[in-house]
């Protein structure tokens, strides 16, 4: 009997080491970068993190949820991370991260039929808001001084608020805005933002292995040019070389 026991342990021992080391990804509906098409999840980050972890050897799991609600589950529960996400100063410390997955200037929408001429900071910060619950952008926007920004539970409601006109201006990424423009939104550009630097945040908790191998596949992926090419499937111009601003933990 001991031997039987002994014999099942050894059996599902591999099985519970790879439960043990299984990365949970969180992420939005966000298009082009994830997003739901045919029941399946999609887009130009999900696309490398499948490719990363497959070459890394990394189980994991991919579910999509309300940003908010993703960004603070990565943060709390181990092996958690939430993708695509925007890097700065305050996010550094509170995560481990694999970067980049896209480097972007941000932009400001309006409707194409709205008016605003030479809009500045200033005048912006006069209209009606929205983005995203939780979103990077949010924090950007107030560390300009924009206050009572309308927030939804992810962008297709802010886009909706947008062309409803409950808001004037939405701020996206310049590759969103172009694939709105591919996919005939009525929208145009109101003003450029600063530029961003966009990740995966993992809860620092995360095996430091982990991120090491994930992160030396996704400059790999880089280097060899697979990252331009997937953008490239989507329609979209490739990211700027940026393997220099790899992040390693």
């Amino acid at each position: 009997m001991k031997t039987l026991f002994l014999l099942l342990g050894l059996s599902l021992a591999p099985l519970s080491s790879a439960c043990a080391q299984t990365i949970h990804f969180l992420t939005e509906e966000y298009a082009p970068f994830n997003y739901t098409k045919a029941g399946a999840i999609t887009g130009i980050a999900v696309d490398q993190m499948k490719l990363v972890t497959e070459r890394a050897g990394i189980h994991h799991t991919l579910e999509i949820m309300p940003w908010a609600r993703a960004f603070s589950l990565a943060e709390k529960q181990p092996m958690h991370c939430v993708f695509t996400a925007g890097y700065n100063r305050d996010r550094a410390t509170r995560f481990v991260w694999i970067k980049p997955l896209l480097k972007d200037q941000m932009v400001m929408l309006k409707r194409q039929d709205a008016v605003y001429d030479n809009l500045t900071i200033v005048k912006a910060r006069e209209l009606k808001v929205g983005s995203q619950r939780g979103d990077f952008a949010v924090e950007a926007l107030e560390q300009i001084g924009f206050h009572d920004i309308d927030l939804a539970a992810d962008i297709d409601i802010t886009l909706r608020k947008l062309l409803s006109g409950r808001i004037d201006l939405m701020p996206t990424s310049v590759k969103t805005y172009e694939k709105m423009r591919l996919d005939g939104v009525p929208v145009e550009k109101a003003m450029m933002l600063a530029g961003q630097v966009y990740g995966v945040a993992c809860n620092k908790d995360t095996p430091a292995d982990l991120i090491e191998r994930m992160q030396a596949e996704l400059d790999k992926l880089i280097l060899s040019g697979e990252q331009d090419r997937i953008f490239a499937a989507y329609g979209l111009p490739p990211n700027p070389r940026t393997s220099q601003t790899r992040a390693h933990k």
